[in-house]
């Protein structure tokens, strides 16, 4: 099952990297720039982690969090908070109110996903060690192998990735375009055609004689995984 981030975060363009880059970690992510609606949506489905930034909308998020650690539901939830705020007296009120980590702006988004993925291993052991699994394919994302039947087939890095994306939209057209942003990255310079040569790759590791393509070719759109 995959982890639930909830990120708050009323700047656009972070909001959209962070949601775009806890993605293609196989997060299941909800975002919102508003304090009232992050509450919500966290008593909606509960989230794992919640990453939290201190100026939003409505409500600001030291009083979201103080919120959530005041109901039952989310009490436990473990909460970053994100801010442009570096003084000390200011980390120790977030701290206080009950947020479990606390990480300034700027930042990357590389040392954000390793502050998660820090506090996921102490709350939720193996949440972080996740296996797609897909009729007699298994991929193992913390050990970084494919297997068939058992047997461990060899991908290069990109048709890991290719793989992985395509499992985790599994019976979902997904059009080049898609493909292209989601393995390669948005600012990739690369082009549409390369994708096709990348699942030429991936059919020819994933199936041998006698057994079935996993990956269907959708004319004019692209491809969809059906294990």
């Amino acid at each position: 099952m995959k982890v639930r981030i909830l990120i708050v975060e009323d700047d656009p363009a972070l909001a959209e990297l962070l949601t775009w880059n806890f993605e293609s970690e196989g997060f299941d992510v909800a975002a919102t720039p508003d304090g009232e609606e992050a509450l919500l949506l966290a008593n909606e489905k509960t989230p794992d982690i919640v990453v939290l930034d201190w100026m939003i909308e409505s409500l600001s998020g030291i009083e979201v969090c103080r919120r959530l650690r005041r109901q039952s539901t989310t009490k436990d939830v473990p909460i970053i908070m994100l801010t442009a705020r570096s003084e000390e007296d200011e980390r120790i009120r977030g701290l206080e109110t009950g947020a479990d980590d606390y990480v300034t702006k700027p930042f990357s988004p590389g040392e954000l996903k390793a502050r998660v993925n820090a506090i996921l291993r102490r709350t939720r052991p193996g949440a972080t060690e996740e296996v797609l699994r897909s009729g007699d394919i298994e991929l193992d994302l913390t050990a970084f192998r494919v297997t068939r039947n058992g047997d461990v087939l060899a991908l290069g890095p990109t048709e890991f990735r290719l793989l992985r994306v395509l499992m985790e939209r599994q019976g979902r057209a997904q059009t080049r375009g898609q493909l292209l942003d989601s393995v390669w990255g948005h600012d990739s310079d690369i082009e549409l055609r390369t994708v096709d040569v990348h699942i030429r790759r991936l059919r020819k590791a994933l199936t041998r004689p006698g057994e079935k393509d996993p990956i269907r070719t959708i004319r004019s759109v692209g491809y969809a995984f059906e294990g």
